[in-house]
């Protein structure tokens, strides 16, 4: 059971990596029209990530892997079940990567503005599609006794509370994206950065409390969690603390530790999503007696033994790699004839 709990546990924690590390990614390809308003502009912005975007992608097939080992049944679920999201997901992520390697290789406006578009577009889309995956997971799917999700069309994903959570998502990453660029930037960019976070930030707040409140509405199976354990209400009290402290920050214009503070927000937003959750994995919304979980999705215990053993020799790695990374390319956007 105790390995169970651990990987359920690093699944989020690879999950968080992801949104903390390829979060102002996205935030910052759908900002990209707005603070950059000609070419040398949108150059720095797409320099800003140009060294680390595609490091920070790798944490989605980690996420990817430790399902897949972990939690074996409930990744042939979602698959399956959700394969077109999954596809639209992919080339969303496809696109976004030849966006911005390919933009640059012409000096034409029309080329380059047709890839800047694509890659606001793409970054846009994966977004919605990633807070469609969390709605759809927090309300229930149509999980029957053979464990396979049973879907007729992508209309029914994309149902309402769904959709909710997706603009929740955008408006999150969007607002996540503006510190970055307000961090990694001077000048005129900077400064339509810092106007757009005001707006952003309302526009989030709104859309996340108008989200918790249907949830409880609806009674999906988080609000019942937190009913039945009083003391988990730490984790998103500990998530708007952070979020009035990034606010703080970046008011002060102490934009290293307002880009940190955001960065524990979404973790903390994330990790009370999963504390309601746990032990479900995917909530049946034909049966509870369906839903899959923490113990009998999981692997067997010699699988997950030897995985605990890889992810501690190998993790730290990771970490330094990231770490590293994060370190090398610190500082304001330079443009060189290397840039893109």
């Amino acid at each position: 059971m105790w390995l169970d709990d651990v990987w359920f546990g690093l699944f989020v924690a690879v999950v968080a990596g992801y949104l903390v590390l390829d979060g102002f990614d996205l935030g910052v390809g759908m900002l990209l029209p707005f603070v950059a308003h000609d070419d040398t502009e949108r150059r720095v912005v797409l320099n800003s990530i140009g060294p680390i975007w595609d490091g920070n992608e790798v944490w989605l097939v980690v996420a990817g892997g430790v399902l897949f080992a972990a939690f074996p049944i409930v990744y042939a679920a979602l698959l399956s079940g959700f394969y077109w999201a999954m596809m639209l997901l992919l080339i969303g992520l496809i696109l976004r990567g030849v966006a911005i390697e390919f933009r640059s290789k012409r000096e034409s406006g029309t080329w380059r503005t047709t890839w800047d578009l694509v890659f606001s577009t793409s970054s846009l889309a994966i977004a919605v599609l990633l807070g469609v995956a969390f709605g759809n997971i927090v309300s229930g799917v149509p999980l029957n006794n053979g464990g396979q999700v049973v879907i007729g069309s992508l209309l029914d994903v994309l149902h309402p509370f769904a959709l909710l959570f997706g603009v929740v998502a955008v408006a999150m990453l969007a607002l996540y994206g503006a510190v970055f660029v307000d961090l990694k930037t001077e000048g005129a960019v900077q400064a339509r950065s810092r106007r757009a976070m005001g707006p952003l930030a309302v526009a989030f707040l709104l859309l996340a409390a108008a989200a918790v409140v249907w949830m409880t509405v609806a009674r999906y199976g988080i609000p019942r969690s937190y009913r039945a354990n009083l003391w988990l209400i730490v984790l998103p009290a500990a998530s708007v603390a952070a979020g009035v402290m990034a606010g703080a920050a970046m008011l002060r214009r102490r934009d290293v530790s307002g880009f940190f503070w955001s960065a524990a927000a979404i973790v903390l937003v994330l990790v009370s999503l999963a504390a309601g959750l746990y032990p479900n994995l995917l909530i049946s919304s034909l049966d509870a007696r369906y839903s899959m979980t923490v113990s009998n999705a999981a692997s067997a215990a010699e699988t997950l033994t030897v995985m605990l053993v890889v992810a501690v020799i190998g993790l730290p790695f990771v970490l330094l790699y990231t770490a590293g990374v994060q370190y090398l390319f610190r500082g304001k956007v330079r443009l060189t004839g290397d840039s893109y």
